[in-house]
């Protein structure tokens, strides 16, 4: 069965990662409309990243990080932060976003002020695994 290319994984986890920035710095010039459709974009890009990952583990299976030293610790890390935090991302996201949606502001706000950090390092340290499992 055909498989999308590993890429995917990171070009997804990557444009979510700058629409959550651009989302950030429109909430911050107070440009409502902006910062809505950048949040929304990079759920659905998180969605993508989603699908085409789980595409990717039925179809091709488990990689496993074959580098051995010192590389090896600091990429366990990161996995090891990653991946934890990576769960809890999509409850993050559905809560913030449906309060946003509901026009529940100050409880939104209180939830961003967690998940956003939280979704943004996931998102970057996704990219870094990609690099590290399939680039290095």
């Amino acid at each position: 069965m055909w498989a999308p290319p590993v890429v995917w994984v990171a070009i997804f986890n990557g444009i979510a990662g700058v629409l959550l920035v651009l989302g950030f710095i429109f909430i911050r010039q107070r440009r409502i409309r902006a910062h809505k459709r950048m949040m929304l974009s990079a759920f659905v890009c998180s969605v993508l990243f989603l699908v085409v990952y789980v595409w990717h583990h039925l179809v091709d299976g488990i990689t496993y990080f074959r580098r051995t030293g010192p590389i090896r610790t600091i990429y366990l890390v990161v996995l090891g932060t990653h991946t934890p935090l990576a769960a809890i991302v999509p409850v993050l996201a559905i809560i913030t976003m449906t309060l946003a949606l509901r026009g529940k502001f100050v409880r939104h706000k209180a939830w961003a002020r967690w998940t956003l950090p939280i979704w943004l390092y996931v998102s970057v340290t996704g990219v870094v695994v990609y690099w590290m499992l399939y680039r290095m």
